[in-house]
This record gives C-alpha cells, sequence and structure tokens, in this order.
C-alpha cells in the first residue's frame, strides 16, 4: 500500500473513533435507554456475524475456512452448529442457532432478517405424530433479498435433516388456507414480484419438507379456512407467503441451481414449477416478462431479441458488477439521457434488473442521421453534437454483463457476438502457430498484439486475415439482420455501379440502400448517392464484387459472405437483449398515515398508531413499566442514569407471579423466569394532559419552530 493509500484509511478510522467518543460522551449523560453507543465496530464478517447472531467461537471457524463459498459455508456452520462444535444445545435451540446463524451468513450480516425476520424456530406435530420443523417468518423477511428467504427453508431441511426430524405433511385444509390468503394478500395488502398459479403453489406446498408459516402481519383475516389446526391465527401471515411466492416459487430456477451446486438432495421437485425445464430450451421464444408494470412515461428500449436492441456482451468493467451493467456513454445520450448512471434497467436477461455505469471501450450505438448518412457514434462529445441530426437508432450499442449474473440466477449462458476481446486472442493464437509473412510492419503488428484498442484499417483487416485471423469486429457486420434475398439483391445493385476506383460513390435504390443500414455499414449521403470510401475494400470482398458472375451458394447470408470472400467472418450479434426503464421510485421510503411522532408502551389503547390521544379519560391500561432504581440512594428511576444523583440505575427483578424482588433468574419459591419490569394500570390520557398543562406552563407560546407540531398537539382537546 502505498503512504498516501495509508494515510487515507489511516484518516478513516481516526476519523471513525473520533466520533464514537463523540457518542460515547453524549451517551454518557444518561438521557437514551443505554450508556454506550449500540452500533458495534467489527472488522470482518466472521467478527459481525459472531456479535450479531452468534454462537460464541463462530467468528475463529469462519476464518478457519476463509475461502469456501459463501452458500456452502452457511451449511457447513449449521451442521457443525447442530452437531454441538459451539456447545450442546436443545433440539430447539440448536435449529434456532443454526438456521439464523446460516441465514446471517448468507447476507454477509448486514440486514435484520436473521434477527427479526424470524421471530420464533419450533418443533411440531404431523397428523400421524411425527415430529417436523416449523420456521415462522414476520414482516421483515421483505421481497428484496428473495434469494436468501428461500434459502432459508433449505437450510431448514438440511438442519431438519441432520436432527433427524421428519418431514412435514400438510393437510389438505392448510394447504387451501395457504392458497387463500395469497389471494386474499394481493386482493387487499399489494401484489407479489412473481404471478404464481395455484397449481405450482400447491406443488410447492406439499413438497417443502419444512412448515413455511408465520405471526399475523396484517389486520385482514381469511372467511373459508379457519382455525386450522397447528396454525395459530386466521389472519394473513404476510411474512410466510413473501418467502414460498417470491422466494421459492418466484426465484425456482435459481434455488434449483443453488441446490445442485451444494449437491443437497430432495429439491428436484423445483424443475417441475413453472414448466421452468422447457425455459431451458434454446429455441424458446423469448417473453417480454420484463414488461410487466410499465406505466405511462417510462420508455422501452428494444424488446426480446428485436435487431438493434442492446447487444449481449460478457465482460466486467471498473464500474460495473453483480446486477450492475455498462452502457457506453454515448448510447446514454443518443436515448435522449433516459439512460445515466445508477438509473434501474429493466433487463430481459440474466435477472430481473439492473444498475446502470457508463463503459467506453464496448461497442457504441450506430444511428442514420436525418442527411442520410449512417455513422458509429464512439465519443460523448459527438452523441452530443449530432443528438438533434438523429433520424434513428439503427443499434443501441453493447450490454455489458457479468458472467457471474448468469451463473448467480442459474441462466444459461447465450452466444456472444464478436468483439475486439475475442479477436485478440484469435490474432496472438495465429501469430503464435506461424510466422507472419504479411506487409504489416513489426511495430504495428506488435501495437494490435499488445491491445483490442488498437483498430486496424480496412486493408490492414484484411491483411491479417491471410494468417487466418477472423476478420477484425469493426469491419464484421450484422449479416443476420438480413435475408438471403436482401442480400442478392444488394450485391447486384453495388456490382451495377461499383467504381473500378475511388471515389466509391454509388447510386441505390432506397431498398437496397435499407439493407446497408440494417448491416450497419457506415457511409455518406450526398445529392443521391452513398459514398463508401473507407469501407469500400470490406464491402468489395465480402460480397466478391471483382467477380460478378460468382455462383451464389443456398446458405444463410453469413454463409454466403464467408463464400464469397474466402475469409473466416464472425456473427457480429446473435443475441439482443430487451430493456426498459425501471422504476426506482418504487424503493422510496414507507410512512405511516397517519405519522407517529413517538411509541409508548400502551398496548393496545391507542390503536395501531398506539395514539394517547385515543386513549378515554378514566379507562385504565395496563402498562409494563421498567423497574429500575438507583443502588447509590435507593431511588425508583425512570432512565438509565438516577435524576437525583447521577449513579447509574440498575434493573431490579421481580417474580410476575408473587411479586418477590430477588437477585436470581428464577423466582425461588415460584420457579418462574424474573424480569426487571412491573405492571401497573394507568389512566394514560389524565397523565397527557397533566404532561401537557405542565409543558405549556413552562414553555408558553416561545417553543421554537421545531417544535410547533408539539405546540399544535398540546393545543388539541
Amino acid at each position: 500500500m502505498s503512504p498516501a493509500s495509508e494515510e487515507y484509511f489511516k484518516s478513516l478510522v481516526d476519523g471513525l473513533n473520533e466520533l464514537y467518543d463523540v457518542a460515547r460522551h453524549a451517551k454518557r449523560t444518561g438521557l437514551d435507554p443505554s450508556l454506550e453507543p449500540e452500533p458495534q465496530i467489527t472488522h470482518d464478517i466472521a467478527e459481525r456475524i459472531e456479535k450479531l447472531i452468534g454462537p460464541p467461537g463462530i467468528g475463529d471457524r469462519m476464518r478457519e475456512l476463509e475461502g469456501m463459498d459463501r452458500r456452502a459455508l452457511a451449511f457447513k456452520v449449521a451442521g457443525e452448529i447442530v452437531e454441538g462444535r459451539f456447545g450442546e444445545l436443545e433440539t430447539v435451540e440448536a435449529a434456532d442457532q443454526a438456521i439464523r446463524t446460516a441465514l446471517a451468513i448468507v447476507t454477509e450480516g448486514v440486514t435484520v432478517a436473521p434477527i427479526q425476520g424470524i421471530p420464533e424456530i419450533k418443533i411440531k406435530q404431523n397428523l400421524d405424530n411425527t415430529s417436523y420443523l416449523a420456521v415462522y417468518f414476520a414482516g421483515p423477511i421483505r421481497p428484496a433479498g428473495g434469494t436468501a428467504q428461500a434459502l432459508t427453508l433449505v437450510v431448514a431441511d438440511y438442519v431438519r435433516r441432520k436432527l433427524g426430524l421428519d418431514r412435514f405433511r400438510p393437510s389438505d385444509e392448510a394447504v387451501g388456507r395457504f392458497i387463500e390468503e395469497v389471494d386474499l394478500y394481493k386482493q387487499k395488502v399489494r401484489r407479489f414480484q412473481y404471478h404464481v398459479t395455484d397449481a405450482d403453489l400447491d406443488l410447492a406446498l406439499r413438497s417443502l419438507t419444512v412448515e413455511a408459516t408465520g405471526v399475523s402481519t396484517d389486520q385482514f383475516e381469511v372467511s373459508n379456512y379457519r382455525d386450522i389446526p397447528g396454525i395459530e391465527t386466521n389472519r394473513l401471515r404476510g411474512g410466510a407467503l413473501i418467502v414460498v411466492i417470491d422466494g421459492v416459487v418466484g426465484r425456482a430456477r435459481k434455488l434449483l441451481g443453488i441446490c445442485e451446486t451444494l449437491k443437497l438432495e430432495g429439491w428436484g421437485w423445483l424443475s417441475k414449477l413453472g414448466n421452468k425445464a422447457a425455459e431451458n430450451d434454446a429455441n424458446k421464444e423469448p417473453t417480454a416478462s420484463f414488461m410487466e408494470e410499465i406505466i405511462v412515461g417510462r420508455p422501452v428500449f428494444s424488446f426480446p431479441n428485436r435487431i438493434g436492441g442492446f447487444r449481449l456482451r460478457y465482460g466486467r468493467a471498473r464500474t460495473t458488477g453483480l446486477a450492475a451493467v455498462g452502457i457506453h456513454p454515448a448510447t446514454m445520450i443518443i436515448l435522449n439521457r433516459f439512460l445515466c448512471t445508477g438509473v434501474q434497467l429493466r433487463i430481459e436477461l440474466p435477472g430481473k434488473s439492473a444498475a446502470i455505469t457508463p463503459v467506453d471501450s464496448i461497442e457504441p450505438p450506430v444511428v442514420k442521421l436525418k442527411d442520410g448518412s449512417v455513422l458509429r457514434v464512439e465519443t460523448e462529445a459527438e452523441a452530443d453534437r449530432l443528438l438533434e441530426k438523429v433520424e434513428e437508432i439503427l443499434f443501441l450499442g453493447d450490454v455489458l454483463v457479468n458472467v457471474g449474473d448468469f451463473l448467480q440466477n442459474n441462466k444459461k449462458l447465450l452466444r456472444a457476438g464478436y468483439d475486439e476481446n475475442q479477436w485478440l486472442q484469435d490474432l496472438r493464437r495465429v501469430i503464435g502457430e506461424s510466422s507472419p509473412g504479411i506487409t504489416i510492419g513489426v511495430e504495428r503488428l506488435d501495437d494490435f498484439m499488445a491491445s483490442k484498442d488498437a483498430i486496424p484499417s480496412p486493408a490492414e483487416a484484411l491483411t491479417l486475415t491471410e494468417l487466418g485471423a477472423p476478420l477484425h469486429p469493426r469491419y464484421t457486420y450484422t449479416w443476420g439482420a438480413v435475408t438471403r434475398e436482401e442480400l442478392i439483391r444488394l450485391r447486384q445493385a453495388l456490382a451495377e455501379s461499383w467504381p473500378s476506383h475511388g471515389p466509391y460513390e454509388v447510386q441505390l435504390e432506397p431498398e437496397a440502400k435499407r439493407v446497408l443500414e440494417l448491416l450497419l455499414v457506415p457511409h455518406g449521403y450526398s445529392e443521391g448517392m452513398v459514398v463508401l470510401d473507407e469501407v469500400a475494400p470490406i464491402l468489395e470482398r465480402m460480397l466478391g464484387l471483382d467477380d460478378a458472375v460468382k455462383e451464389i451458394i443456398q446458405g444463410t447470408p453469413l454463409e454466403i459472405v464467408r463464400d464469397f470472400s474466402g475469409i473466416d467472418v464472425r456473427e457480429k450479434a446473435p443475441v439482443h437483449v430487451g430493456a426498459r426503464m425501471g422504476r426506482p421510485e418504487k424503493a422510496k421510503e414507507r410512512k405511516m398515515s397517519p405519522y407517529v411522532h413517538g411509541l409508548f408502551p400502551i398496548g393496545n389503547a391507542g390503536g395501531p398508531q398506539r395514539n394517547i390521544l385515543k386513549t378515554k379519560r378514566g379507562q385504565t391500561t395496563s402498562v409494563q413499566i421498567s423497574d429500575r432504581y438507583c443502588p447509590q440512594c435507593g431511588t425508583l428511576c425512570y432512565g438509565v442514569c438516577c435524576h437525583v444523583c447521577g449513579e447509574e440505575a440498575v434493573t431490579r427483578n421481580r417474580c410476575p407471579r408473587c411479586g418477590r424482588v430477588v437477585d436470581t433468574r428464577l423466582c425461588p419459591v415460584c420457579k418462574v423466569e424474573t424480569n426487571g419490569s412491573h405492571t401497573a394500570e394507568l389512566d394514560l390520557r389524565n397523565l397527557f394532559d397533566q404532561a401537557r398543562k405542565k409543558i405549556g406552563a413552562q414553555l408558553g407560546d416561545q417553543l421554537p419552530a421545531r417544535f410547533k407540531c408539539v405546540k399544535g398537539l398540546m393545543s388539541k382537546n
């Protein structure tokens, strides 16, 4: 590491420590529920997961297994927890700890899903009295991170096998209840990310070996399948619904690929969901599923495999990564600047969507100007200059997708168009196999061998083909974009008016000129004449214009061109990718209606919003109050520090049955677990009115602007 980098990272650490010192000083005033800052500093994922979810010692074990695939690591650690490597645990405790730790490893400890997303894990009984594992999901399990949701059930199945538990056998009523909940959830709450048929859902529910259930997350209740044995609530279980629909069924293909990679048994049924196997057929017509939820005002850039759309290109630039694809910056401008860095792109493959980043080393767009000329737009400056002159976008350029996205989504790799990276490897191969006996100088040849950015001239590109190298991608046109008849018609039109020497200006009918445009051949257009100066040598060789009587073979346009030229010409763009602009505003913050300014421990007395103003005068409410006292002066404290002497308050354990104050976890008389709180019956509305009058008397009308909301609240009756 350079001294400058060391100084930079040191400044980050020093700044963090300084902020923590400020936070510690503020916490010591005792105005917050704790005296230390809650966020903890961790130096790696292993330490983060150990502090987040445990068990003790898991961090050292993860460091020992460093280098293992993250998902494989999660399963291995889960198995070791069940086997007692980190301490002997009861069956339920072992399952709970193993599943939560594995989920934390999968999510890299950056979400609350392992803690709040799974409120409980139980061992329950089937109708035949065999034991099975049930995972309860809560609201924090949400559509973002659906693969992690689904993997929770896969890990639970793995843990179930380790514990020797039987599989979950749902009754017909339980399956019907789940399907009814799905329909009710879509009607009353919101739609799911994926459309799932009842048949697929029925298959998934009967095939899952672990029960996916949960706590009630919404106030709506089912009407047909009520009071089903084993299901504790008649309300919607939103967390479980999302896990099964958007996690298991919706991402069945991706989940199946993970299970096959990890060699997990019992998940082959995922291939039957939605006829997923049929989608692997390379000849299957593409679908425009990415067009769902499109709204007015959001542009569609290209449809699936539509000629002229984004060309699929594999690779990774410094700005791209997982679910982040690269687009040429000139394309962003030519598309009227609808695309820019960070915009969400709903893309046909390999996943659902991706973030846009600029990459200027990939294929740029090709446009037709209002004057009839066709050219490649190589730079942002050129795109800015030509934007108002563009009549038609003939080609959007490349979309750079890394191979890891296909592997992550368990999608089959498609054919890639021939690009400069492939040509460079082919050139190095043919140079290494034979001594070059060509007219290109050694220095120029070294330039081509050293970098893909060195572009040969048309004459140099044809000369290099004499060594056996394919034609350079710059002069490889989209021969597959035209029909055989159109290609023959273009050849005849060019042959009739082809000059013996430059300038290469030919007169073409509109139909023949359109073929040139579809081939993405750059050319000028002036006074009805097509100007082909730069590409003339390439077209003359590709179409065999020097041999007008040559017999035309039967085959595709690309095969005909190879026969005419005698050159290895590769396919320019075998796959085009459909894409439209996404809806990033859907990720905006969720606000409660009405807003909640504070949450008080008042149970359900204040309604769903816990609004004290909705409580009735004279009506008492049972409230849990923390039982804290000062060990110095014995004062009953309402905060973390004593308001009399400033000493740190301590919690007093009290038996909830007999009320005794004890120092142990269990009451020695009642054998009941103690807690640090006691129950009080309070008239909340009366207390609030007294506090309102007291605050109003102290502050009067001199409230700062930021407290106007409090003043308005106090003025209400």
